[in-house]
């Protein structure tokens, strides 16, 4: 029941991170006042942290001053020292000391150290606490963020036409959904709060450089453009690495989830090789990639930390040059070498944080990818849905057109009238237009052209719920969920009684085989419904039909996993279930299709014929050809 290209590739294009990017900041909106405080906070914080190493270097200069004082005569003034050193011909250590503060003859004072020292403590006391508050803040707005985008998901998934889920497999579906939100929330978790810092830091910290030396700053400035060269070469690589690492994850989970829940066809047909052949090679592809993504993005912090050691190098030389000049004390240039490591750290940190935003934002733009699927048209407003005056299950098609693709055209300017009651079997060959037809009526696709009248009401201008609701499916494949046997028959009308749950059993020939299990129809079902035969299975599907007491019923296949008894037994009532009630069957066995009143032969969308079993076999048209094709062996199994 599904389209061309079903379980195909996710869409190939290039990554938009420029533009994912921003729209992923747009989702912060709703946090603005937060992200306000956690930005006061941080720049607090940061600020506390930039002057620790400015007070440290005082601290230096008390030490070296003492040192340098205690070892001078006392009763001289600091110039008085500094002309007698000159005098003595040592001019390069006068000129050194001239930028110290230091009184001749007074050794360390240890108590004005102390303080500045417990200044210290206390300075980075308060930075720590602040970044501890900016990073409570911050997993609170990033947590809230990844929760309004599930939901927003979730939503969507409910919005999205059948079209999208047929050309998606499952398994990249829950990718999207799980896996890319999953590595998003890590992604904002490690990055967001660290790169803010590392940005204010880097301001904070070229600002106090200036402040101190603006020669020494712009020595340190040299090896930026060199840092963003590295960064920028080294992220375009590593972009399209991450996207093909997350289109490869993608893959193999829909290959797994596929192989998990059909692992029973693929023993009974020896397709085990083939399966753990084709996970060896998405399983290779996605090792490529992965080891490719890292490796590169890998690159980036040995790369900045070189540079880094580059800016040290420069500084420390220049720094201990103006140290000898006297421009500087060794106070300034011990804070100026902290600082340029505090400048390459965050530079480092936002270079090496590169491969985590690349790989974040990729799994954002598969989010967004998905956000962005067409929906289905909108729903008219209560006030102006219309509904059938009375429902009696009167079906026309007029001028129907239909396609998948739109070079591939399907179905095209069908005309059809069902009157009520009418047991219409739809036959043809596969790829027909069966289930399409179906799919229209229940609205799971829209006609491209012409319209579907029930009633005299085109189903266009009525809610999905309300002409579902009159409308009872029974399908090939069964659906059973966790959970009680009477709960799976009550599925869809909630407010049945027990009495009528067992009603609807009877009526399907369910009773007696439910009664005979361990708790009744109290007996609880896992996911899958292993614990009942697939005759039952479909037994029980068929209970939960009669129970909807629907206007319509659409049959595809619906006896084809019971034996001829219990066929012969749900054909008796279906005959008093479809009494009065249009039923639309699907379906290739020949009980069921000379029973109908009316059979549509349909090829490439088209009804080719149309009567019931004799005038069409008498005919001698396709129904004949398909009849002796497909249907003459079945006559010993019904005669």
């Amino acid at each position: 029941m599904s389209g061309p290209g079903m379980g195909g590739a996710p869409p190939r294009r290039s990554m938009d991170f420029k533009g994912s990017g921003k729209r992923l900041l747009g989702q912060f909106r709703p946090e603005r006042g937060r992200l306000l405080l956690m930005l006061a906070v941080l720049v607090a914080s940061v600020g506390l942290s930039v002057i620790g190493p400015k007070i440290l270097g005082h601290a230096t200069d008390l030490v070296f001053g003492g040192f340098i004082g205690g070892r001078m005569p006392d009763g001289l003034t600091k110039e008085q020292a500094l002309e007698g050193l000159r005098e003595r011909g040592d001019s390069g250590a006068a000129d050194m000391l001239a930028g110290l503060d230091f009184t001749p003859g007074q050794g360390i004072d240890f108590g004005a150290v102390g303080g500045v020292l417990l200044t210290v403590v206390a300075v980075y006391a308060a930075s720590g606490l602040l970044m501890l508050w900016a990073g409570r803040i911050s997993t609170r707005v990033i947590t809230r963020t990844v929760f309004r985008m599930r939901e927003g998901v979730e939503a969507k998934l409910s919005r999205l036409p059948l079209s999208y889920l047929d050309k998606q497999s499952r398994g990249e579906v829950l990718s999207r959904v799980t896996n890319d939100i999953d590595n998003l929330g890590q992604t904002l978790q490690q990055t967001m709060g660290q790169l803010t810092t590392s940005l204010l830091t880097i301001v904070g910290v070229l600002g106090v450089m200036f402040w101190i030396s603006p020669l020494l700053a712009l020595v340190a400035l040299v090896t930026v453009p060199l840092s963003a060269l590295v960064a920028t070469r080294v992220g375009k690589r590593a972009q399209p690495q991450f996207v093909a690492q997350w289109k490869s994850t993608g893959a193999l989970n829909a290959h797994i989830e596929e192989m998990y829940t059909g692992h029973g066809l693929v023993k009974v047909f020896g397709r085990q090789r083939e399966s753990a052949e084709t996970f060896a090679v998405q399983n290779e592809a996605l090792f490529k990639a992965g080891f490719m993504a890292q490796f590169i993005s890998g690159i980036m912090q040995p790369a900045m930390m070189f540079v880094g050691n580059l800016t040290y190098v420069l500084v420390a030389v220049v720094g201990g040059l103006r140290v000898a000049s006297g421009t500087l004390s060794i106070g300034d240039v011990q804070a100026f070498v902290q600082y340029s490591r505090q400048f390459s750290q965050p530079l480092t940190q936002v270079a090496s944080m590169a491969n985590l935003i690349q790989s974040g934002v990729a799994s954002a733009e598969r989010v967004f990818e998905l956000l962005d699927a067409e929906e289905l048209s909108p729903e008219p407003d209560e006030a102006h849905a219309q509904r059938p005056a009375d429902p009696r299950g009167r079906v026309e098609l007029e001028n129907v057109s239909f396609r998948y693709t739109e070079d591939r055209p399907l179905i095209e300017n069908l005309s059809l009238t069902v009157e009520p009651g009418q047991t219409v079997a739809i036959v043809g060959p596969t790829g027909a237009g069966k289930t399409t037809l179906v799919n229209l009526l229940l609205r799971f696709y829209e006609v491209g052209g012409g319209r579907i009248l029930l009633d005299g009401t085109d189903i266009a201008a009525m809610s999905r719920e309300e002409l579902r609701a009159g409308i009872g499916m029974v399908l090939q494949d069964t659906w059973l969920f966790g959970g009680t046997i009477a709960e799976n028959i009550a599925y869809g009308t909630g407010s049945a009684t027990r009495e009528q749950v067992e009603e609807a059993a009877r009526a399907a020939h369910a009773d007696r085989f439910i009664r005979t299990l361990p708790d009744g129809y109290d007996t609880v079902l896992d996911d899958e419904g292993d614990t009942v035969s697939a005759g039952e299975k479909q037994l029980l599907t068929i209970a939960r039909a009669f129970l909807s007491n629907p206007v319509i019923l659409v049959l595809d296949e619906a006896t084809s996993s019971v034996d001829t008894r219990t066929e012969v037994l749900i054909q008796r009532a279906m005959e008093r279930l479809a009494a009065e009630r249009t039923s639309f069957v699907i379906a290739h066995r020949l009980s069921t299709i000379r029973d109908a009143d009316v059979i549509l032969v349909m090829e490439n969308g088209s009804i080719v014929e149309q009567g019931d079993h004799e005038s069409l076999l008498a005919a001698g048209g396709a129904y004949a050809r398909l009849y002796r094709s497909q249907f003459a062996a079945a006559v010993a199994e019904v005669e």
